[in-house]
């Protein structure tokens, strides 16, 4: 292997030509976009600037507390972001079982893949968790914000229909069985989509790390296939018990829907 290729500064800013054509495209067809690109990119290289420099501190310094207190920052940057990205309006009760939801599911899906899977030691070294942490709860971030929407406009739309099953005498949980089914597949779809085209279509974001720094390409794999295993299981439990508790929330104590208004 000849090791990692540096990139300077300047072959680094030759990549946001794409930005530029991607620019250039919406502004062809038209499409009100330009703002929305400009501030995720510049936004984008901020934050992986500082995380960049944070973990340098923090490989440097492996401590629990500091492995525990970015991990609460994700978590609670993750929740922030599912909330604000919501185009429904959300209850609070709503609010809290997206946090409990999330919260629950991604950390026990982590302790079981560090302490089983890979079995690092210590338990809280950076290097691992870190990176592992961020991957399962970006994708079960995903995966609730997915079920969420189908959850919230389910509940809209087919508001009548809950309610007609209510009057003849379903209860809550069997007059939303078809939303809460129909919400739960379309929140982990797209992560059992991106398994099927892994290894032929693309390789996933870590295994390439891995392979560009030097890993040998079975070892990758090795990792991949495990991660990969490991965010399923983190966006099913994770997208289980939101979908479980949430649609109850849409229901008062004398089993009515209450739907908020958008």
């Amino acid at each position: 292997m000849n090791g990692i290729i540096d990139i300077p500064l300047w072959q680094l800013g030759a990549a946001y030509v794409f930005v530029l054509i991607l620019l250039v495209i919406v502004r062809i067809k038209g499409i009100s976009r330009e703002k929305e690109i400009l501030i995720a990119s510049v936004r984008m290289t901020l934050q992986l600037v500082l995380t960049g420099y944070l973990l340098v501190a923090v490989f440097g310094h492996p401590s629990p507390l500091y492995t525990v207190l970015i991990l609460l920052a994700m978590e609670l940057f993750a929740i922030f972001t599912i909330i604000r990205r919501s185009k429904s309006k959300l209850s609070l009760q709503l609010k809290k079982v997206i946090a409990l939801s999330l919260f629950s599911g991604t950390v026990t899906c982590l302790l079981y893949f560090l302490f089983v899977v890979v079995q690092i030691s210590p338990w809280y070294d950076p290097q691992y968790f870190i990176p592992i942490a961020g991957m399962i709860i970006g994708n079960s971030m995903t995966g609730i914000s997915l079920g969420v929407a189908r959850l919230a406009d389910g509940m809209q739309t087919q508001k009548d229909l809950v309610e007609g099953a209510l009057m003849l005498g379903a209860t809550p949980k069997k007059a939303a069985k078809t939303i809460v089914d129909n919400a739960f597949d379309a929140a982990i779809l797209s992560t059992i989509n991106s398994m099927v085209g892994m290894g032929i279509i693309f390789l996933p974001g870590m295994m390439t790390g891995q392979i560009l720094s030097g890993t040998s390409p079975v070892t990758a794999i090795e990792y991949q296939i495990a991660i990969m295993l490991g965010i399923l299981g983190s966006v099913a439990l994770t997208v289980i018990v939101f979908v479980q508790l949430g649609y109850m929330t849409f229901f008062n104590k004398q089993k009515q829907l209450i739907v908020p208004d958008d």
